[in-house]
C-alpha cells in the first residue's frame, strides 16, 4: 500500500508542475513580447527621460518669456531713472542726469542740503513735468543700487535674483515688493507729462508671477 501511495503522490506532484507551467506559458509569452518591443530598450527609456526634461526646459521658457515682458517696465523711465548706473539719478522720459547736480548719497535720499525731500513732496506737484513726490522718495542705497540703466533684461534679471544685491529677498519677497510697494506703485501715477509703463501694474505683476511660478529661469 506505501509503494502505491507513494506513486500516486509522485504523479500528482508532475501533473500539478505540468499545470503550473502551462499557466505560466501566457505570461513568459507577454515578457519575451515586451523585451523585443523597441520602446522598452534602455535607449527608449532614456529617451522618454530626456522628453521628461523637455519639460523643465519648457517650465524655464515660459519663466524667461515672462520675465523679457516685465522687463519692458524695468527697463521704462519710471523705472530706470531711480536706477541709474552711477550714483545720479536720471530725468524726463528721455532719461537725462539729474540737473542741480544731485547724488544718492550713501542712504539713496541725497548728500547734504541736497536731500531729495527738498524738492520731492510726500506726493506729485500739480502741473506738467512739476516734481514727483512720494513719502518714500529716493534712490536704492549705495550698498544695494539695483541698477537697471545700461543692464540687459538677463542681467538684471540675475542681479535681481542675487540675495547679495537684493536686500536679501527671496523670490516671494520680491513679488510682494512689486505687488504692493508704495514707490514702485508710483510708477502708474508718475504727474503730468510723464508716461506710463508699457503695462499696467497688474500685468506687470502677473508677469513676475509667472516669472517665478515657472522656476524664475533668467534670460540670457
Amino acid at each position: 500500500m506505501s509503494k502505491i501511495a507513494n506513486r500516486k503522490w509522485l504523479m500528482s506532484s508532475v501533473l500539478m508542475l505540468l499545470l503550473i507551467l502551462v499557466a505560466c506559458l501566457p505570461t513568459f509569452a507577454q515578457q519575451q513580447a515586451a523585451l523585443k518591443n523597441p520602446s522598452n530598450s534602455v535607449h527608449a527609456i532614456l529617451a522618454a527621460s530626456a522628453t521628461d526634461g523637455g519639460a523643465y526646459e519648457s517650465d524655464a521658457a515660459a519663466a524667461q518669456a515672462a520675465f523679457n515682458r516685465a522687463w519692458t517696465v524695468f527697463d521704462s523711465p519710471r523705472c530706470r531713472n531711480c536706477h541709474p548706473s552711477g550714483d545720479a539719478p536720471l530725468q524726463g522720459d528721455d532719461g537725462h542726469v539729474h540737473i542741480q547736480d544731485v547724488k544718492r548719497g550713501s542712504d539713496g535720499k541725497g548728500v547734504y542740503g541736497m536731500k531729495c525731500s527738498t524738492c520731492h513732496q510726500a506726493a506729485n506737484l500739480p502741473g506738467a513735468n512739476m516734481p514727483p513726490g512720494n513719502r518714500k522718495w529716493s534712490l536704492p542705497p549705495a550698498n544695494m543700487k539695483m541698477v537697471i540703466q545700461g543692464e540687459t533684461a538677463g542681467q538684471f534679471c540675475r542681479q535681481l535674483k542675487d540675495p547679495a544685491k537684493n536686500g536679501h529677498r527671496t523670490l516671494a519677497q520680491i513679488i510682494e515688493h512689486v505687488s504692493s510697494d508704495d514707490l514702485v506703485g508710483w510708477g502708474w501715477n508718475p504727474g503730468d507729462g510723464r508716461t506710463l509703463p508699457p503695462l499696467s501694474r497688474p500685468e506687470f505683476v502677473a508677469a513676475m508671477k509667472t516669472w517665478v511660478d515657472n522656476g524664475a529661469a533668467c534670460p540670457q
